[in-house]
């Protein structure tokens, strides 16, 4: 993971509270709703057409792929929907966390629209995981979320 993004046990880190729940996007390839049908938590999707919305009330993690083309290439990084969904002020307000899912043959820019997020969101980077993830990641993520979740 990046050494420059927030982290859980940061001071200004808000946790979530209330219901747990997940907001992810996913492209047509559907890699990452097969992640959250693994995951079976609570969760919600980012329209894939750029004319629909999504708000969100309520506090949540975010799950991103990352579009990224290797090396020191960061521009499209995070999808349009992702950062056309964070422009709602209401939406990125209620964002507590971001995982981001990559793949490792881009070097650097593995799972890089997660600390792209954490940085800009100033909420902490929870987990990167390559592609589908694996049941290990499943069960590290199930955690994560809820050891990070106030009830």
């Amino acid at each position: 993971m990046h050494d420059d993004v927030i982290r859980v046990n940061s001071e200004n880190v808000v946790r979530p509270k209330g219901e747990i729940m997940v907001v992810y996007f996913s492209s047509i390839s559907n890699n990452t709703h097969r992640f959250m049908q693994k995951l079976d938590l609570p969760n919600q999707r980012i329209p894939y057409d750029l004319e629909e919305q999504l708000n969100v009330n309520q506090d949540y993690i975010l799950i991103t792929p990352t579009y990224a083309g290797g090396g020191t290439i960061t521009a499209g990084a995070v999808p349009k929907q992702v950062i056309k969904f964070l422009n709602n002020e209401t939406n990125r307000s209620y964002c507590r966390g971001v995982i981001a899912s990559g793949n490792t043959n881009f070097g650097d820019t593995y799972a890089i629209a997660g600390p792209i997020i954490s940085k800009k969101l100033q909420v902490p980077l929870l987990y990167q995981f390559e592609l589908l993830g694996t049941e290990h990641d499943v069960k590290e993520i199930r955690k994560i979320i809820k050891d990070f979740w106030q009830e």
